[in-house]
């Protein structure tokens, strides 16, 4: 097996089983990318962590596919329901991050490329963030819009690798006194619509294009983060409603330290 093939399967292990635990997906694959010695530019380094995140929102699809539908029916029926309010509060979550990714591309693929010292600190805000958000008590209530929004703004700002995106919706969610189940399922849908949007813009622009060689490294990334993703996908769900963000808190304390000072040492940044 080649050791293209072997970085892949990993990176896809890390960024499954990362996307939906609070630690940060984007973050764990720069360390990696750094470790196993990748040399990508910045723009080739970037369409693996796309192809890798594409791979876990159909994992999310497929976990969820009974809330998909009902967005769906929400966008195309135009009722005053239910169904229709859910729909317009998953559009509204996403208008943050999609304003901050088509305003601020290019600046946004620099920061995927080796920034170890800006990971590791990404990570230690989020490790203290979950800490807070495990605290709250207060959480019966369910999504608004103007708390949808306000997700949707955690949302941007997670687009900084090492802050964690699962981490920092759910723990906004819960410090809004959303629900726990119901505030971690809005922020596994809140994702879908943005990744398979990035994905269909790299492909009108062009940014998708590859040799042939590079779908061979690609694609067995992409089955391990879809496999991976499905199983922690749901064991994220059990875990939230069980009150276990501090362990995750912990971990990424711990984590976002060694890359600092790693990359301090190594003058990485």
């Amino acid at each position: 097996m080649q050791t293209e093939t072997i970085h892949a399967i990993i990176l896809g292990i890390i960024q499954g089983l990362t996307e939906f635990l609070p630690v940060s997906s984007s973050g764990h694959l720069e360390i990696a990318k750094y470790v196993l010695g990748g040399q990508q530019l910045p723009e080739e380094s970037l369409m693996m962590t796309v192809t890798l995140h594409f791979a876990t929102a159909l994992a999310t699809v497929v976990v969820f596919r009974k809330e998909i539908g009902r967005i769906l029916r929400g966008l195309f029926q135009f009722r005053n329901n239910g169904e229709t309010a859910f729909s317009l509060k998953i559009i509204l979550s996403m208008i943050p991050a999609a304003l901050v990714g088509l305003l601020l591309e290019e600046q946004i693929e620099q920061l995927f490329n080796r920034q170890i010292v800006l990971v590791g600190a990404s990570l230690m805000v989020t490790g203290f963030l979950l800490f807070w958000a495990n605290r709250s008590r207060d959480t019966q209530g369910a999504v608004t819009y103007s708390n949808a929004f306000a997700v949707g703004i955690a949302q941007a700002i997670a687009i900084l690798p090492g802050i964690s995106r699962s981490g920092a919706t759910i723990s906004s969610g819960l410090l809004l006194g959303i629900e726990r189940e119901q505030a971690t399922r809005f922020s596994f849908l809140m994702v879908v619509p943005l990744i398979f949007g990035k994905m269909a813009k790299d492909i009108l622009d062009g940014g998708v294009a590859m040799e042939t060689d590079a779908v061979s490294s690609l694609l067995p990334g992409f089955i391990f983060a879809f496999i991976t993703g499905y199983l922690a996908c749901v064991w994220m769900i059990r875990l939230v409603k069980n009150s276990k963000l501090s362990y995750f808190a912990w971990y990424c304390l711990a984590v976002g330290l060694a890359a600092v000072l790693y990359g301090f040492a190594n003058h990485l940044y």
